[in-house]
């Protein structure tokens, strides 16, 4: 299937996802405004960050049983209404404690309900399956878009104006996806039809998943991406400035991530409809290993934080179509909110972690140098857990007529 043949949802979720995942992904570059305004250390806001990140997980599984109920256009409408609110209320807070509820708990929550989880599930139910984990990665690919796109932006705006100024943007920016959520109707022209497997029970398909031994190994796997992917999007930017970098050379490195993610997404996508998706998801680890190990191995200049950024950026979420490609391909499209969303709560946990100890380490030992080896050591491990994943659909008996 051509990708201009997808339906209109596909499109539309594609939209939301370059502003949700865009605007998240420039966190970072608030880290050292923030803290120097409310005189706090690089542990309170990473613990804020990681909070969001924690509770984007928590969310995760309810909004995406909410979604395989009652379609995704609703979720996404609650989902922008609180990550706006979110973000214009941290942009006005006055004492650092209320950060943890607004750029914690109700940003997480906004990005659950405007994320990869709602998106994909409406996307699974739209694309035919051969042809999934290529839609999966033209839609992460989304993701990697709004990252090269908002975040040069979000640097130009705490240049020009200050970081209340750029979060009281970025929620006006939020309004958007409300008008893109009017076009993600449920049930699009080309989706499945109706078969066995949708006359399952969702109680029925969580038993069904959590006895399987491979759903258990993706969701191992996807809680080292998340720690890789919040470690590195939180801190680089203060690292690179540990190191005597200017902070246009962290914004570059970034955006070359994002840049390069968009091709990295749809490849990874695109090898798992080719090939066996537990092996290219161990290739995927392997390569992420060797780059991190590289990167902090050589010397850190402006050249090599660009190169990292790009190489790093060809593995970034090429997990997202993959990992959910596995989930589709094992248990359907039919529970994919519900089962993905677990499973990227999973993600989160990491990202909390990956998030927050990045900050409590640095601040007590004033090095970033032990995390990044443990990155390295995650995913050799990650690697080797997706190797006895048993992908094989499951069958199941008929429905009694």
């Amino acid at each position: 299937m051509s990708i201009f043949r997808y339906p209109l949802l596909v499109w539309m979720g594609i939209a939301i996802l370059i502003l949700s995942l865009g605007i998240r992904q420039s966190f970072g570059l608030f880290m050292t405004p923030i803290s120097q305004s409310f005189e706090v250390g690089r542990e309170f806001f990473s613990l804020a960050i990681a909070l969001q990140n924690l509770l984007f997980g928590v969310f995760q599984p309810f909004v995406g049983m909410a979604a395989d109920r009652f379609g995704p256009r609703r979720i996404i409408v609650v989902g922008a209404v609180a990550y706006a609110a979110g973000l214009y209320l941290t942009s006005v807070a006055v004492q650092p404690e209320w950060l943890y509820l607004t750029l914690g708990a109700l940003v997480g929550l906004g990005l659950a309900g405007t994320s990869y989880v709602i998106v994909l599930g409406a996307v699974a139910r739209a694309v035919p399956a051969e042809h999934a984990a290529k839609a999966f990665g033209l839609t992460t690919a989304a993701g990697s878009f709004g990252m090269f796109a908002v975040i040069p932006g979000a640097q130009a705006l705490l240049t020009e104006l200050d970081w209340q100024g750029a979060l009281q943007i970025f929620a006006l920016a939020c309004a958007l996806m409300l008008a893109f959520a009017a076009f993600m109707r449920p049930r699009e022209a080309g989706a499945l039809p109706t078969t066995t497997a949708d006359q399952q029970s969702l109680k029925a398909a969580l038993s069904e998943a959590l006895g399987h031994r491979g759903y258990w190994f993706i969701h191992l796997g996807f809680f080292v991406c998340g720690f890789h992917v919040m470690f590195i999007a939180t801190h680089l930017p203060s690292y690179l400035a540990d190191k005597g970098l200017a902070a246009d050379t962290a914004a570059m490195a970034l955006a070359y991530v994002g840049i390069f993610n968009i091709f990295g997404s749809y490849f990874w996508g695109l090898m798992g409809d080719h090939f066996d998706k537990r092996y290219v998801m161990t290739s995927l680890y392997v390569l992420r290993a060797a780059v991190i190990a590289a990167f902090v191995t050589l010397p850190v200049t402006q050249t090599t934080a660009g190169l990292f950024g790009a190489a790093i950026g060809f593995c970034w979420l090429g997990t997202v179509p993959l990992t959910s490609g596995l989930v589709r391909q094992i248990f359907g499209p039919r529970y994919l909110s519900t089962l993905y969303g677990l499973v990227f709560f999973t993600h989160q946990v990491g990202s909390f972690l990956g998030a927050w100890f990045g900050g409590y380490l640095y601040d007590a030992t004033g090095s970033y140098e032990p995390i990044w080896w443990a990155t390295v050591v995650l995913a050799l491990v990650a690697a080797l857990l997706h190797l006895p994943i048993d992908a094989r659909p499951l069958e199941r008996a008929p429905s009694p007529a």
